[in-house]
């Protein structure tokens, strides 16, 4: 009896130890929980009863140098379920009104599993009127669906611009992972163009409403009656140097043709116009894009994708003599008294033939006003292959400008080591002839000719081609300019005086471009051909004007069409008139404030 007696006393002095260091644990964490980190329970108590929802800001707007509203924002419907009140019955009637393939929905909510039950999923943006107006005549019958007004792009300027602008498309799993936290799935995300380069300027700033919510995520009310609502903020509106009127020249100038269209001031490097042709439509990339419609651009022959402007590259035909003249003439080879003789050819290992017969003997300037082959195919042996190399890579060609769209390849000017390693040290000498004037391995864009045109116009200096002059800052309504590199040649000016002689004499004398003179404004220019061998020759013209004081440069190419003079230097002749014989009024430079208000019409308007 007295052993049963202990031991039940033993256990129970056991047991109540046991429960009192139990109790004193739970009191201690109490007093933890509750005292001395009660602000962090706090925090998690609130984050389970309060939820934040997103407000997606406007994004900023596309200015030209102007002020004309280029890319606008419009209001658009996107269709939302929310999983925890939808009927997944309702999926073939829904997917029949929105004509979307079966099982759409399905997929889109299964992508979305891993979020609440109770936050609605975007399923469909950009749906018609049509539709909207059928979920309001049905909306008692279709729980967990409704729609919301967003925004998307417009383009109230009738200008294409697609290799331009770019577009916005909803951000992929793989772009989460490597962007900040700023986005969310469903958040769309600038793809190509301005639109990517400058997304952290046009994205704006994010805004919350807070909701109250119970334990499944359900709401119930404003937290604190939206007293602590953040408002977001509008992302930044981009002056361009885009003028407008002149890229609409010279879209419709390029309608039913292939090729590229570049202008820029040579003074401040700013890009007037920048074509690529066909182009695609922008608009049908403003909500959600067919699968059919991208298979046809994928598959279009003509390429529209393929920005030609900065990443087609071609041999720049004779166009390329000014380039073998600016070298002979910095380095002190030749001067205008020097003279080469034309007998209608040239000989190096074979006959290379002048094109218009024999010119005779001619200097440098007359050389250029008469694009005499012979003159260039001897020149560039004075010059040497290293030498005339050295002097493209000054004018901008070998390498990318740096231009503010991404999208941009170096092209290719070969020199004594190309040559080798394809052929070895006793590389064939007589390639070098076709070089002079531009044929051969010589590969440019029309971007890099209208850098290189720029810097002949404005004495070897200018600066990195750009598309964006600055932006709009909201708080004080001054435009914040942004700053690009200066570009200096270092190449005498008077070399290039000489050279801008050869090429006035091209319009304005008895050269290859007289067709394009006009009375009002003086044209410098040189006319270019380039060899094709898969059917028609391409068309070239560089120019700038006025002469006397150029305030444009421009670079026209024309696929598979033939001469230059006839097909790529009318072009360039109407855009020159869009950008300096524009009207008066037209004329006036609008001060940033003006720009404000005709930006905050627009939007109003919409």
């Amino acid at each position: 009896m007295n052993s049963i007696t202990f031991a039940s006393s033993k256990r129970r002095t056991i047991i109540y130890f046991i429960l009192i260091i139990t109790f004193a644990v739970l009191v201690f964490r109490l007093f933890q929980m509750q005292i001395i980190q009660h602000r962090t329970y706090d925090e998690k108590s609130a984050d389970n009863s309060i939820k934040a929802i997103e407000q997606i800001p406007l994004r900023g707007v596309f200015l030209d140098r102007n002020g004309e509203v280029l890319v606008s924002n419009i209001p658009a419907y996107t269709l939302r379920i929310t999983p925890a009140n939808y009927d997944k019955s309702l999926n073939e009637i829904l997917e029949t009104v929105l004509e979307v393939d079966q099982g759409y929905i399905d997929k889109i909510l299964y992508n979305n599993r891993i979020y609440s039950k109770y936050i609605p999923i975007r399923i469909r943006r950009g749906i018609d009127f049509r539709v909207v107006a059928w979920l309001e005549e049905n909306s008692q019958h279709l729980h967990g669906v409704d729609y919301i007004v967003e925004m998307q792009r417009g383009y109230p300027a009738q200008i294409m611009g697609s290799h331009i602008f770019g577009y916005n498309k909803e951000i992929s799993p793989q772009q989460l992972e490597k962007e900040d936290e700023y986005y969310k799935p469903g958040d769309y995300v600038g793809n190509n163009g301005l639109e990517k380069t400058y997304e952290k300027f046009l994205r704006g700033i994010k805004g919350y409403n807070y909701i109250l919510v119970d334990s499944r995520r359900k709401e119930i009310a404003k937290f604190k009656e939206g007293t602590d609502d953040v408002a977001s903020r509008k992302g930044h509106d981009l002056l361009l140097s885009i003028d407008a009127d002149v890229q609409r020249v010279a879209e419709e100038e390029f309608k039913d043709k292939k090729g590229a269209a570049v202008a820029i001031e040579p003074t401040t490097g700013e890009i007037l116009a920048i074509l690529s042709s066909p182009e695609y439509d922008l608009n049908r990339f403003s909500y959600v894009t067919s699968r059919d419609f991208l298979n046809s651009l994928y598959k279009d022959p003509d390429k529209p994708l393929f920005n030609r402007a900065t990443m087609s590259v071609k041999p720049a035909g004779s166009t390329f003599k000014l380039l073998a003249a600016v070298a002979a003439l910095d380095m002190g080879i030749i001067t205008t008294e020097t003279t080469i003789y034309c007998g209608g050819g040239f000989t190096f290992g074979r006959f290379f033939k002048c094109h218009g017969g024999a010119h005779g003997s001619l200097n440098v300037v007359h050389a250029i006003e008469k694009s005499c082959n012979t003159f260039f195919y001897n020149l560039i042996y004075r010059i040497g292959l290293d030498k005339w190399a050295e002097y493209a890579r000054k004018l901008g060609f070998n390498s990318k400008t740096g231009i503010d769209i991404g999208e941009e390849v170096a092209g290719l000017i070969p020199d004594s080591k190309y040559y080798e390693k394809i052929y070895g040290a006793n590389w064939p000498r007589s390639i070098m002839a076709s070089l002079g004037i531009g044929q051969g391995e010589v590969s440019v864009t029309p971007l890099q000719l209208a850098q290189y045109v720029a810097l002949i116009a404005n004495n070897g200096k200018s600066y990195v081609p750009h598309l964006v002059k600055g932006y709009v800052d909201d708080a004080t309504k001054q435009l914040v300019p942004f700053k690009f590199n200066e570009i200096s040649t270092g190449i005498k000016k008077e070399a290039l005086d000489i050279v801008k002689q050869g090429m006035f004499l091209v319009v304005n004398g008895a050269g290859t471009a007289t067709r394009i003179r006009m009375n009002d404004i003086k044209i410098a220019g040189k006319t270019g051909t380039a060899q094709n061998p898969h059917g028609k020759d391409h068309a070239f013209f560089v120019c700038f004007a006025p002469y006397e004081n150029p305030k444009i440069a421009i670079a026209v190419v024309v696929e598979n069409i033939g001469f230059g003079s006839t097909y790529a230097a009318p072009i360039a002749k109407k855009m020159i008139e869009a950008y300096l014989l524009k009207d008066t009024l037209k004329k006036e430079i609008k001060t940033v404030p003006e720009i404000r208000e005709k930006l905050i019409g627009a939007i109003n308007e919409n």
